[in-house]
């Protein structure tokens, strides 16, 4: 049950390697290049994928690489059971863009979260449940079926 839970876990941590390196639009390879060989683009690969363990000092470099908080790289503790729905969403600004008219207030939030973020060059915003429950008590609508539309009109990624 151990190995199932930790399997779990390598893979939920190499979904977050996976999704840091592609909002920086870089490939593995640039990776490789970029770091001047340090980062293997087979090996961070494999992380990605989960198939092989990340060590502390690696995931540090790795944080350092990236420049992020070694804590946004980490998932939560890892559980017998599956969690109940995203912890996270990836809000897709070039969608957004083309249809600001139509989604208002979510414009605005996302507007204002990537002005106290300072992340103006991406085609991608990645917010936390947090922020669609906020959403959602503006909106008046459930944070379940909020997400739902959110998908439908094909503002997630």
């Amino acid at each position: 049950m151990e190995t199932v839970v930790e399997d779990r876990y390598a893979v939920a941590l190499g979904g977050r390697l996976r999704r840091v390196r592609q909002q920086q639009r870089r490939s593995l390879h640039e990776v490789e290049a970029v770091s001047g060989g340090q980062l293997k683009a087979s090996v961070v690969g494999a992380y990605e994928r989960g198939e092989r363990t990340v060590s502390i000092s690696r995931l540090h470099i790795l944080a350092d690489f990236y420049r992020v908080p070694i804590a946004e790289l980490l998932p939560d503790a890892p559980s017998d059971e599956p969690a109940p729905g995203p912890k996270r969403f990836v809000i897709d600004l070039v969608a957004l863009e083309g249809c600001k008219d139509d989604e208002p207030v979510l414009a605005r939030y996302v507007d204002s979260i990537r002005a106290r973020r300072g992340d103006y060059n991406g085609r991608v915003l990645t917010l936390r449940v947090a922020d669609l429950e906020a959403l959602s008590a503006v909106l008046g609508e459930e944070p379940r079926r909020l997400h739902e539309h959110l998908a439908n009109s094909g503002l997630l990624r």
